[in-house]
């Protein structure tokens, strides 16, 4: 068995890894750190894992050597103290931004500090294994994707990579768990609760992501990226309008996506002509590892629409991790993320 241990757990991100590895069939979680919640059982912090483990909160320093160390630390804490971490484990996963950009000037335009360990940089590779898998494969370190990021990669890769798009204006909505569990004044209820709130018209850090994994190289790219935040709970949903080159029939979109993703055990293409889910809804996708992708083609101009939807605790972070885990490891892709998702709910 994998010895696993999870730094940061008492998050929602910590959460969800915790409830995935406790079902895990090749892995047994060692330990689990909260600086807060140090001493108390995991339940009381994550109550849906009542009953299903006794495992205590520590601090890290009480962390012991494992196998696998996954990272969910709030942004800036790995990279401050990556050479102590790394031996703590063999291997690491990073969930935060840390260790996800290759090129150390990003750092201070996109994260507003200069990266305190730029030759580790190089050392991690992008945990998306729908690009990267043959990378990940043996890695030993592997950072995280943003969930903004890795739902908007999805849904253009296939298109970008063909050098099909001559400019494409992406608005991803997302749920309120993609701030994490600590309060602020936006988050507090009368404020959060029946928002549709753009917070990040312009300049989100995952931009970043974009510009890396698209290789739209380092000047501006014609992308233009907003986030807005909505009222639920879990999942993120990109709209990407797409202005084509070459204006291209639906049955050739079907072929460059099919092509691309038809083998992929969590990508998911949804185009139903009937019924009230023919195009992807992260409703649907609570707490399942699946980005579904879908499209729509305008008659009338070159713009092709693509959604896409994930879990953003799931497939955009928690889920993506454990996927990228198996691949390290050699393990079924699938391992600990077969769970379908609810409906209703």
């Amino acid at each position: 068995m994998l010895r696993v241990n999870i730094a940061g757990a008492s998050g929602y991100v910590g959460g969800e890894l915790l409830r995935l590895l406790l079902g895990h069939p090749e892995v047994e979680v060692g330990q689990i750190t909260s600086e807060r919640y140090a001493g108390q059982y995991a339940h009381l912090v994550h109550p849906n894992l009542r009953g299903r483990t006794d495992l205590r909160f520590v601090r890290m320093d009480d962390l012991s050597h494992c196998d696998l160390l996954f990272l969910a630390l709030p942004h800036g804490r790995t990279m401050d103290s990556i050479g102590e971490l790394a031996g703590l484990a063999d291997r690491i996963v990073d969930l935060s931004g840390d260790f996800r950009l290759r090129d150390p000037q990003d750092y201070p335009r996109w994260y507003k500090r200069e990266h305190p360990a730029p030759d580790w940089l190089s050392r991690f590779v992008y945990g998306l294994p729908e690009l990267h898998r043959g990378e990940l494969v043996g890695a030993r370190y592997a950072s995280g994707t943003g969930c903004n990021a890795a739902v908007t990669i999805l849904a253009l890769w296939p298109l970008y990579r063909r050098g099909l798009v001559e400019r494409t204006v992406v608005e991803v909505k997302v749920g309120s768990s993609e701030g994490g569990n600590k309060a602020t004044p936006g988050s507090h209820h009368p404020e959060r609760a029946n928002i549709v709130r753009s917070y990040a018209p312009v300049g989100h850090r995952h931009i970043a992501e974009l510009i890396q994994e698209l290789n739209l190289g380092s000047g501006e790219p014609d992308l233009h990226f907003s986030v807005t935040a909505v009222d639920m709970v879990r999942g993120a949903l990109a709209t990407a309008h797409c202005f084509l080159r070459d204006p291209l029939e639906e049955m050739e979109v079907w072929r460059i996506y099919r092509e691309d993703y038809g083998e992929e055990p969590f990508v998911r293409l949804v185009r139903a002509r009937r019924g009230v889910h023919r195009l992807p809804d992260p409703k649907v996708l609570a707490g399942s590892n699946y980005c579904d992708i879908g499209f729509v083609r305008d008659p009338d101009s070159s713009r092709l629409v693509v959604l896409a939807a994930i879990d953003n605790l799931m497939k955009g972070a928690a889920g993506g991790a454990v996927q990228t885990m198996n691949v390290m490891y050699g393990f079924e892709e699938s391992l600990g993320l077969e769970f379908p998702g609810l409906h209703p709910i």
